[in-house]
């Protein structure tokens, strides 16, 4: 294995235990077929590829550096203009479980890539394959770390709420810990109304969960935390309800995403 650093010193870990070191990034693509690309964002990845040029032509070019799905079919692009076959990957956990199972690598690209090189890249970790877009391991990556985000935002101005309220919230974190347990097949149902666009009463109609959003609304501004989020939930319900949709669930919003008004 030969590898290379931007910051020199980083690589001498890597020189101890046995892998060659290269001077410069064009020497580390010349020792192997297959490359992998990690930096710290797409700036540092087109600064390293343009000192490149012609040299990965032939290779197998992987880059799991973070970057959206525009960025990733442009590194695409810019791969087979010079000859080299590109996979896209996102490092989804974290860094120090990178070779074992507890890590998740997402792919997409060249099908012949990935298939002549998987067993390679399952050192990495756990692996899948997304399809030969390039941009869709990004858009997997970036919508599953979307998720968390807005689930855990929530969840933080919650315990600010109950807080407020004088609620333990180590103690009301362990009962929302033992209620998210009901969420994956509400997650999948609501995934496949999306895709299909029937939408269910899930957590009851719209009628009925309209009613709850002043109260959500006035609770929260009462005690001086965010309510943001559920004024866009109460917009939303409103419209699906006098748009004659009363009777639909909380999937049903999902109709009127991105959409005017």
């Amino acid at each position: 294995m030969t590898v290379w650093n931007r910051t020199a010193s980083k690589s001498v870990p890597l020189a101890e235990a046995g892998a060659s070191v290269a001077a410069t990034a064009a020497e580390a693509v010349a020792a192997s077929p297959l490359v992998v690309v990690c930096l710290l964002d797409s700036t540092a990845v087109e600064e390293v590829l343009g000192s490149l040029d012609t040299a990965v032509a032939d290779k197998v070019l992987v880059n799991v550096t973070s970057c959206s799905p525009a960025q990733a079919r442009a590194n695409e692009s810019w791969a087979r203009e010079r000859g080299a076959e590109y996979l896209d990957g996102k490092i989804m956990g974290d860094p120090p479980y990178v070779g074992t199972p507890n890590i998740m690598f997402p792919f997409s690209g060249s099908s012949s890539a990935y298939e002549a090189h998987e067993p390679t890249l399952q050192v990495l970790g756990s692996i899948a394959y997304h399809g030969e877009d390039a941009g869709f391991a990004a858009v997997e990556f970036m919508g599953q770390v979307a998720v968390v985000y807005e689930l855990l935002i929530g969840f933080l101005h919650t315990l600010k709420l109950v807080e407020k309220e004088g609620v333990d919230v180590a103690a009301f974190a362990e009962r929302i810990a033992g209620s998210v347990g009901a969420f994956p097949p509400l997650v999948a149902s609501i995934g496949k109304a999306a895709a299909t666009g029937e939408f269910p009463p899930d957590l009851g109609s719209l009628n009925v969960q309209s009613a709850l959003m002043d109260d959500m609304i006035s609770h929260r501004e009462s005690v001086g935390v965010e309510a943001v989020r559920m004024r866009e939930v109460k917009k939303l319900m409103d419209r699906r309800v006098a748009d004659g949709h009363g009777d639909q669930g909380f999937s049903g919003l999902y109709a009127l995403l991105g959409k005017q008004g």
